[in-house]
């Protein structure tokens, strides 16, 4: 029995990996999503490897307002300095480090809990269904900045609290397109065949629905990641961002907004081109998995 359990699940398994190479190979004939899933790996490098290259302590007070490409005290500064003298390009790494660290741990946690709403709201259907989706409208009723901010003002600055206030704020979204797709899978034959096998409730939402809904799902949570960078950039540009002394990109814009008029623009334009060109690697990425999906 056990030889023939091992037979029956290898093809599952190599199916599997088939459509990992599949997948692998359709992002290469695509050149939108080839470029944007190099943004995204250069920047996931030069956070991982931050304590190599970065030339300088990020909070380290050395020379104040060097413009970039100079050499001071046999120093040089790619991107110059700040106002305290702290070196840009070791606050534009260290920062990204933390942008990307709480953008994806707060965008699982909200599809955490938009996955087990959305399952829950499409499969069940009746009184839960229109008990969550009532929840969700209601919060989705508000702008998601005046969430942010009102949950960040209240319970403080702080990375654990940035990641609650995204998930109060995305997980309704998230559960929105978790249940439509949970409503049209659910018709299907082999969601049937699990259900006359006897199969739990979640087992079927689980491991019959989730991994058939997941090509929708990647290509919203890479759009999702571009958004939550987009918010921990604009909270720290409210001064309601990742707390200092360590960098964080928005927080390094608004600390230079005295300075950009007085000959020093180059304190806000950098780490304001680092945000905007990791979303754009982001949505070029969301754009080349929407192809894949569209060709497969």
């Amino acid at each position: 029995m056990a030889e023939q359990t091992e037979t029956l699940d290898m093809p599952v398994r190599e199916n599997s990996l088939q459509r990992w190479l599949k997948a692998i190979a359709l992002l290469r004939e695509s050149p939108v999503g080839m470029v944007g899933g190099g943004i995204v790996v250069f920047f996931i490098l030069i956070s991982i490897f931050a304590p190599l290259i970065s030339p300088y302590d990020p909070n380290a007070n050395l020379v104040p307002f060097v413009t970039p490409f100079s050499t001071v005290d046999d120093k040089f500064f790619l991107f110059g300095t700040d106002q305290l003298g702290r070196d840009i390009l070791s606050r534009l790494i260290w920062g990204g480090q933390r942008v990307l660290f709480y953008a994806t741990a707060a965008t699982l946690s909200a599809y955490a809990v938009g996955i087990v709403m959305g399952l829950a709201a499409g499969y069940s259907k009746g009184w839960v269904d229109e008990a969550i989706s009532f929840v969700a409208n209601v919060i989705l009723s508000f702008p998601v900045m005046v969430l942010y901010v009102l949950i960040i003002a209240t319970l403080g600055a702080s990375g654990l609290n940035i990641i609650f206030a995204v998930v109060f704020a995305s997980s309704p979204g998230i559960m929105r397109i978790v249940r439509g797709l949970t409503l049209d899978i659910s018709t299907r034959e082999y969601i049937a065949a699990a259900q006359t096998r006897g199969e739990s409730a979640w087992f079927i939402m689980m491991v019959e629905i989730l991994p058939n809904a997941r090509g929708p799902l990647i290509v919203d949570f890479c759009l999702r990641m571009g958004y939550t960078t987009i918010t921990i950039g604009a909270l720290g540009f409210l001064g309601l961002g990742l707390p200092p002394p360590d960098p964080d990109w928005g927080g390094m814009i608004t600390e230079a907004r005295a300075f950009v008029m007085g000959g020093f623009p180059h304190m806000a334009i950098i780490p304001a081109c680092a945000v905007s060109l990791l979303v754009l690697g982001f949505n070029l990425l969301a754009d080349g998995l929407r192809e894949v999906s569209l060709k497969d």
